[in-house]
């Protein structure tokens, strides 16, 4: 009888722990939500809403959806210390608007937010380079120091 209620003990842990396991194991999926409509003239705010989710508050890629993404995104605060100590402003403008497709960009994860700031602005072409310039300054004051 005791050795019978052991083995139980030790089925129940077993079982236990590999469901704890392949919950972990489990990989998160991304939820699509509508894209909710930011201030144009705050690079903070579009940051926090649009970017952040994938590459983190601080910008170093480590946003809560990562863990879904097939690519993980890039730091966005070593940008300028990959090219050469100066902030890239062109090409980080032209990847935000999609004129400059990377990998991840454009695909269902990571939508190119150009598209989306234009339908979002009406079609006023000012408003959607205001969006672009405002989160690009927004992304260069996060550089690392």
């Amino acid at each position: 009888m005791r050795a019978r209620r052991s083995l139980w003990i030790v089925l129940c842990a077993v079982i236990a722990m590999v469901m704890m396991a392949s919950a972990q194991e489990a990989k998160r999926e991304i939820k699509h939500v509508a894209i909710r409509p930011t201030s144009a003239a705050s690079g903070q705010e579009m940051y926090k809403s649009y970017c952040a989710v994938c590459h983190g508050l601080d910008g170093k890629g480590n946003g809560p959806a990562v863990d879904a993404l097939k690519v993980p995104p890039p730091d966005l605060t070593m940008l300028a210390q990959k090219s050469g100590g100066k902030y890239p402003a062109l090409k980080v403008s032209a990847i935000i608007s999609g004129e400059e497709v990377l990998a991840a960009h454009g695909s269902k994860d990571m939508p190119i937010w150009g598209h989306l700031f234009w339908s979002m602005s009406g079609g006023h072409e000012a408003e959607v380079q205001q969006r672009v310039a405002n989160l690009n300054k927004y992304i260069e004051s996060l550089q690392k120091k």
